[in-house]
């Protein structure tokens, strides 16, 4: 009985021994491989450091916390707008005006034997035309040959000579043609209408369904309607980019902004190139976020940094630290020179970053007041306590194996 104690004492100690040496073994090269472990983004500590060194920093960045006053002049920061073409100082367009490259239609009608009638008479010339005589005269009518507006604006007209059409309404026109025939013409009354109208068009091109000259009519049409008529983009509102180009003038924005906000969705003026170009928005995600490193698609006109980042699944609790949510951005010069910064342009724009602490609750108000810009990165960075969780986990891999085996052997 003495023996087989002093037996299990010492497999005992020899099983105490062994787990022991397993753990220092393990320890050992645990601490060993603190560096060497896989991580999916840098922690605070790095992002901070690298941004203070020259070398491993060239493009000069700064990292910028997230502030009432930097969300204020991140919000009130506005791409170049459509709706700024549209001034005060151009007058409204009532896209009913001749202009050069017009052709018209010009009817003239005259009592008795007029200068437009036929040889054979008024009353045939009447007949022919599906007219019947007036009670106390006969009325002619006769259509003059198409008429196209030269390029210096004029027309000729015969027993008138020339006369200036560009930028009159054909009812204008039409009274300076019958002013021109009295005395040579029985109260003549002219009706002019604009057959092929090139003056009043906007032309559409890019990624519509039927790209080509848009004729505008009186109703004034927007620019949605112009691009509806055109047959509709050919990719979703969001991912539609409209450039507009107005004389020497240009605008852009998303087909999503004009069908959402009316103040962007200006008048379309004789002369305008509409241009819709297919460029999908997203912004990318790296690091401890709630799902893998994605690039995200807006899939809406506008996309707050708070909705960004909610997008993701928020940090993930098991990896990440909320104090330290980074927004990589080519800033605009306007932006960048309003918050101070001194960073060298790059042909992008500034590089900046922006932290926000997402422990900070105050934090939450900021983030939905800060726009998403396409081409963004977040980083949500990884926990410094990250790494001995997954020391943790090797060892656990590791070690139980071990300890089981060695249970199994006493």
């Amino acid at each position: 009985m003495r023996l087989s104690s002093l037996s299990y004492k010492r497999r005992a100690f020899n099983f105490g021994r062994g787990v022991v040496g397993c753990f220092s073994t393990v320890g050992l090269f645990a601490l060993a491989a603190c560096n060497t472990l896989p991580d999916s983004g840098p922690t605070e500590r790095a992002v901070l450091e690298t941004a203070n060194n020259k070398q491993l920093n060239p493009l000069g960045f700064h990292i910028l916390p997230v502030t009432p006053q930097l969300a204020s002049v991140l919000s009130a920061e506005i791409p170049p707008l459509i709706s700024s073409i549209d001034t005060a100082a151009v007058a409204p367009s009532t896209n009913d005006r001749i202009g050069a490259g017009d052709v018209l239609a010009i009817t003239v009608f005259e009592l008795g034997s007029g200068l437009f009638a036929p040889s054979s008479g008024a009353s045939g010339a009447a007949s022919a035309n599906g007219l019947s005589a007036g009670p106390a005269a006969n009325v002619t009518n006769q259509n003059l040959p198409p008429t196209q507006v030269e390029a210096d604006g004029t027309i000729f007209v015969p027993y008138v000579g020339r006369l200036r059409a560009a930028g009159l309404t054909p009812q204008a026109l039409a009274n300076n043609i019958s002013n021109s025939l009295a005395g040579k013409s029985q109260n003549p009354q002219v009706m002019v209408r604009i057959s092929s109208d090139i003056a009043n068009t906007v032309i559409v091109s890019g990624e519509v369904h039927r790209p080509g000259r848009v004729v505008l009519s009186t109703a004034q049409e927007h620019l949605s309607d112009v691009i509806a008529i055109a047959g509709g983009a050919v990719y979703s509102p969001e991912d539609s980019h409209i450039e507009l180009v107005r004389g020497d003038k240009l605008g852009a924005t998303d087909l999503g902004t004009l069908q959402s906000f009316p103040q962007e969705d200006i008048h379309a003026h004789p002369g305008d190139r509409i241009h819709v170009i297919y460029q999908p928005r997203s912004y990318t995600v790296f690091g401890a976020a709630g799902i893998q490193a994605t690039e995200t698609p807006f899939k809406s006109p506008h996309v707050s940094l708070a909705e960004a980042l909610a997008r993701v699944g928020g940090p993930n609790d098991n990896r990440a630290d909320p104090n330290a949510a980074f927004l990589f951005r080519f800033e605009d010069p306007v932006a960048a020179k309003a918050l101070g910064l001194d960073t060298p342009p790059t042909p992008k724009g500034i590089p900046v970053v922006y932290q926000l602490d997402m422990m900070n609750p105050s934090s939450y108000f900021l983030a939905q007041n800060i726009p998403m810009k396409t081409k963004d990165v977040l980083v949500i960075a990884n926990a410094r306590t990250n790494k001995f969780y997954k020391i943790d986990q090797l060892i656990s891999t590791l070690v139980g194996p071990m300890i089981t085996a060695t249970y199994l052997a006493r």
